[in-house]
């Protein structure tokens, strides 16, 4: 009887954690919406300058490289964490992938915000054109992606510790890495899009 009402529970969990899933899924196809209709904007209005300065003469691409690689490094960590979250439930090292994504995505998001001072400190903000208001207005919205994914992050680690790793929290973990990884897509259309393709 008692291992009959185990087997329920844990049927019931999985259950949830697949809606939680589910859940995620319809939230991220509605922000690939957002996002399309964001890049859309961008593409149509690259070129309208008002006689200021194009991506090429004010873009540096060495640096984004390195924002690319930070980004990147950030969902392999995190990819990591799941992955001894699913197969090892090894507490501490999940807990010190997530330390390590945390770490990245705030360096990444330093230095997007670095880049942005420092654009409208050269008097190329986003009143100065529609291209640099497009600009902004996507890398922005990026930008708050990333961080409410660390806000995510802080709420799930303090998860972890206060209650291990039982269905729900792993399911939860399952659910940020899919946004991080679908953050980490969406930055690589962005330096495709928005960077190489000002210096083309």
């Amino acid at each position: 009887m008692k291992e009959s009402l185990i087997h329920k529970k844990e049927e019931g969990l999985e259950k949830e954690g697949s809606k939680s899933i589910f859940g995620v899924w319809i939230y991220l196809m509605s922000d690939c919406l957002l996002f399309a209709s964001l890049f859309a904007t961008f593409v149509i209005l690259r070129h309208a300058t008002s006689g200021g300065p194009s991506g090429a003469e004010i873009f540096d691409l060495p640096f984004v490289l390195v924002e690319t690689v930070v980004l990147l490094a950030s969902s392999f960590t995190l990819g990591i964490a799941t992955l001894y979250a699913h197969h090892e439930g090894s507490k501490k090292k999940v807990l010190g992938f997530i330390s390590l994504t945390f770490i990245l995505g705030i360096f990444f998001l330093l230095m997007e915000v670095y880049e942005f001072m420092k654009l409208i400190g050269e008097g190329y903000g986003p009143d100065r054109s529609a291209f640099l208001s497009a600009f902004f207005t996507l890398l922005g919205v990026h930008g708050l992606h990333v961080l409410f994914g660390l806000l995510w992050m802080v709420v799930l680690f303090v998860q972890i510790v206060k209650r291990g790793l039982e269905h729900r929290v792993i399911d939860r973990l399952s659910s940020l890495s899919l946004f991080w990884h679908f953050i980490d897509i969406i930055w690589i259309f962005i330096f495709t899009i928005v960077y190489l393709m000002s210096f083309v």
